[in-house]
């Protein structure tokens, strides 16, 4: 185990900085950042302080430089500040994250107590009108897209029927109104992808031997599907659930645009039209510690969920 764990910790480390690298050399081919000030070379603005502003922002080095430079600071906490408003990353970041985990958490236990529930609900009653109202939802959720479902849903509730805001976060996180269509947009396919993982993997360890010799020794139905078949048959939603959840964490721009929802989604597009590359690197920081450390939880979850998986 411990020999396993080491070499997550390793490869996580490597998978962080060549993420930070790249986005930082990404945002130097994309554009000059001093273009954000004025343009070099046009009137009032000498060659002395253009080399002063770059001086000042951190780009007068080459980019391994630079990426050095940042890598020691960040380790100290201090991811820079924006370019524009000179405002500390770090704050700017902390700013936006509750939002956006207030969000994905919500959209995340839905889809899956939903999914699971329905998966299960699906492949019990298999062939039944249960199983096909199952199917069709995985259907619709995999064939609908979530800037669709997002614009279908505001027309419907907010404009036409006028039962709920069209966007923004609301005055806290009980104000449930506010995150309701956005949670349903954001979850919806999540919801689809757990159904269907859950309904294949119950079908299959429904038919298995053990089930039936469970189900010969008079046990009853629902120790049968709770106790025995379900817990085999987490594997396959328990590795999509750190996955959904860290997807939620770092993919929901659509759904923050959408909705106007202040979140790191949201920022991350701004960061992006303004070349901030401060920020830029601040955010996939973040999004690259999430992934790596949801994804050494799901590995150390198997060996939980299933006694038969041992790491050396």
């Amino acid at each position: 185990m411990r020999r396993f764990i080491l070499r997550r910790l390793v490869f996580a480390v490597l998978t962080v900085l060549i993420a930070t690298f790249l986005i930082l050399a990404m945002s130097r081919m994309a554009s000059d950042p001093i273009l954000l000030f004025a343009k070099p070379g046009g009137y009032g603005f000498t060659p002395e302080q253009e080399a002063a502003l770059r001086a000042k922002i951190g780009i007068d080095r080459a980019v391994p430089v630079q990426y050095v430079i940042w890598l020691g600071n960040a380790l100290q906490g201090d991811l820079g500040k924006t370019i524009l408003d000179e405002k500390p990353v770090a704050r700017v970041i902390t700013e936006r994250i509750p939002a956006t985990v207030q969000l994905a958490l919500i959209a995340w236990f839905g889809s899956t107590i939903i999914g699971v529930s329905l998966g299960v609900l699906s492949a019990v009653k298999r062939g039944s009108f249960w199983d096909y109202v199952g199917r069709g939802i995985a259907l619709f959720g995999q064939a609908l897209p979530s800037f669709w479902l997002g614009l279908v849903l505001i027309l419907i509730f907010a404009v036409i029927l006028g039962w709920l805001p069209v966007g923004r976060r609301g005055d806290g996180f009980w104000d449930i109104k506010h995150w309701i269509l956005p949670a349903i947009t954001l979850g919806w396919g999540a919801t689809a992808a757990y159904l269907r993982l859950t309904r294949s993997a119950m079908l299959e360890i429904l038919d298995s031997e053990f089930i039936k010799l469970a189900r010969a020794k008079g046990v009853s139905s629902s120790t049968v599907i709770w106790k025995h078949a379900l817990r085999n048959a987490l594997i396959n939603p328990l590795t999509a659930s750190t996955l959904i959840l860290t997807s939620f964490l770092t993919g929901s721009i659509v759904v923050e645009q959408i909705f106007v929802w202040p979140g790191m989604g949201s920022m991350a597009i701004v960061a992006v039209n303004n070349n901030d590359f401060p920020i830029l690197q601040g955010t996939v920081l973040l999004f690259a510690l999430m992934y790596v450390v949801f994804i050494l939880i799901t590995d150390l979850l198997y060996a939980v969920v299933d006694p038969r998986i041992r790491y050396d």
